[in-house]
């Protein structure tokens, strides 16, 4: 059964905790062009929090690391602030680089060299007229209006056309 109240807070977690990195002042922190935190996980218990952050641009791993272990009494601080919890979870840091790969896919996609041959566009493009006419001329063997209607009548509208 999924905990919807763990899930409440995770997102609360990550909604504050975007805004409280953008005020952080150490310079290891503020490495790369971007900082996103792309997901938290909360223990039950709220004693402890597991936030995944991404960074794009170039970045350090282990003084980002180290920046945000040093920052991150200040930002447990914030957050208990800003949310009525309980307890107040320790923060741990994972970096996630999973924008980053997203964005290296993409790359790669776009500097793909497809050529679109004028016969596929033109086939692609009279396959729906195809269809209705194969549809409109073939009856169905169960008597509908419409061929494709009817599973039976699959072997009828797949003639040449």
């Amino acid at each position: 059964m999924a905990n919807h109240h763990i899930d409440r807070i995770n997102d609360d977690i990550r909604r504050v905790l975007a805004e409280k990195l953008r005020e952080v002042k150490d310079p290891r922190v503020q490495q790369g062009s971007m900082l996103t935190v792309t997901h938290t996980d909360t223990t039950n218990d709220l004693r402890y929090c597991k936030v995944y952050l991404s960074v794009l641009g170039e970045y350090d791993p282990k003084e980002m690391k180290r920046g945000l272990k040093s920052v991150s009494g200040w930002l447990r601080k914030e957050l208990g602030n800003a949310l009525d919890l309980r307890y107040t979870p320790e923060l741990t840091f994972e970096m996630d680089d999973s924008i980053a790969h997203g964005a290296y896919i993409n790359r790669l996609i776009n500097d793909l060299d497809i050529k679109h041959d004028d016969d596929d566009s033109e086939r692609l493009r009279t396959i729906p007229q195809r269809a209705r006419r194969i549809s409109a001329c073939n009856p169905c063997p169960s008597g509908r209006r419409h061929a494709w209607q009817c599973r039976r009548s699959l072997s009828y509208s797949a003639g040449p056309g």
